[in-house]
């Protein structure tokens, strides 16, 4: 019987600021992690974290330390018995809730245990944690999923009645992957530190590996923004897929005149447009767009959207055409289950965000579980890459022509190379010295 005797935390920065990388219009830092290791009485450890952006790492490695008496002497049968009421007793934590409720810090330090005991079940179970979802029961799925404060809008019947109808076609849809992978779209052309011949330079050689999909930042001066959106859109061609990613800068007057004058390159999306709590702000930035002559351009958002509450909101709305989920910032794979079930209720699109250091290689094994098992279709579906920081890992993301390949080896491929830990530890590892 497996249990966890330890819970180690370390916090890892690596410089991109100096760079550029990862530059948006209200984000200039250093991509990091909490990185968290369960330790256990058998062969394996679960690895998890929370992605961050540089200071502030620090205090939620405190936080995970404080939640972290929660998980020490667990077994992994115990916490697969009441899967959803164990990740309540980190989310809902009867002193720490003050410092949230289920959002910030708190949050993120509970997604990056919860996540740890995904990988730990996964590795422990000799399979990807994909494919140890997928082929979870009905039921099992459901004692996942927290339907507190949304079970207005979902119930655990219609939860199971998801899940039981992607049981059909699902042999088939693993096939699809196989053969070709999951669609994803690149962020690395288009950040907003990087002057227009790199925009262009990057452009260029992600055409040339065979990307038809691209975002990029917006956010800064307006004529910035539209020069190298239309850079983009003429190495992407009349038909390839721009989208722009505005990191939440604008208020919604500004988002809806912004959108005036670079609708002219015909985005896919416009992402976090305003702040990200505004869901009617959301709402009215969607309609105004929709009535705009020869627009095709939909409302996305979702990346730091705190919990499931705010996805049900966006929503019921009617706010946004593409819904994004992230596998750090909410409470991890529980939290995301639910979010999965309340965008397949909605029939919305699910593109996960994945500009961050470990992401992509994470929410790869949500966007596949996804399709083979909650959403059921591709349509309108991508997932972020950007192609930083893939090395660190020990089972880093594959590409090939714009998809994401199906990840084989166990676990929730969360584990760092332990040169990494080393090299990067903030603030004494040698890259900090």
């Amino acid at each position: 019987m497996t249990r966890i005797v330890a819970v180690d935390v370390h916090d890892v920065r690596f410089p991109t600021a100096a760079s550029g990388d990862g530059s948006d219009a209200i984000n200039r830092g250093d991509y990091s992690a909490t990185y968290v290791e369960l330790r256990t009485d058998g062969p394996h450890v679960g690895a998890g974290f929370a992605f961050t952006n540089g200071r502030g790492n620090e205090v939620t490695c405190a936080a995970v330390r404080a939640l972290s008496d929660q998980v020490i002497g667990r077994t992994l049968i115990g916490l697969a018995e009441d899967p959803a009421g164990w990740a309540r007793t980190l989310t809902a934590d009867p002193q720490l809730r003050w410092l949230g409720p289920e959002k910030g810090v708190i949050a993120m330090a509970a997604g990056a245990l919860i996540n740890a005991v995904w990988d730990l079940r996964a590795k422990a179970a000799g399979v990807p944690l994909w494919q140890l979802l997928a082929e979870m029961s009905t039921d099992e799925l459901v004692a996942c999923v927290d339907f507190h404060h949304i079970s207005d809008v979902l119930t655990p019947a219609e939860a199971r009645e998801i899940l039981d109808r992607g049981r059909l076609g699902m042999a088939d849809r693993l096939a699809v992957l196989a053969a070709d992978g999951f669609p994803a779209y690149t962020t690395s052309v288009g950040w907003l530190g990087y002057p227009d011949d790199k925009v262009r330079s990057l452009a260029r050689e992600a055409y040339a590996q065979g990307w038809r999909a691209m975002k990029m930042k917006v956010g800064g001066d307006l004529d910035d923004d539209l020069r190298r959106a239309r850079i983009i859109r003429e190495v992407l061609g009349p038909h390839g897929w721009l989208m722009m990613d505005a990191n939440q800068v604008w208020d919604v007057d500004e988002a809806i005149a912004a959108m005036r004058r670079l609708i002219e390159v015909d985005p896919y999306w416009i992402e976090e447009p305003t702040h990200p709590d505004d869901v009617l702000g959301h709402a009215r930035i969607r309609r105004v767009i929709n009535r705009l002559p020869g627009a095709r351009c939909r409302v996305a958002t979702g990346e730091v959207a705190a919990n499931r509450v705010i996805f049900k909101q966006l929503l019921q709305a009617e706010a946004i055409g593409v819904m994004q989920v992230d596998a750090c910032r909410v409470a991890g794979v529980n939290e995301v289950l639910a979010e999965l079930l309340l965008a397949a209720k909605f029939r919305m699109p699910v593109c996960p965000h994945a500009g961050g250091v470990g992401l992509g290689e994470l929410v790869q094994h949500l966007a596949i579980f996804d399709y083979l098992r909650v959403g059921a279709a591709l349509d309108g579906r991508m997932i972020e890459y950007v192609d930083h920081l893939h090395e660190h890992f020990e089972d880093p993301v594959r590409v090939r022509g714009g998809h994401y390949l199906v990840p084989d080896q166990p676990g929730y491929s969360a584990t760092m190379r332990p040169a990494s830990i080393a090299e990067f530890a903030f603030p004494d590892g040698p890259a900090w010295r």
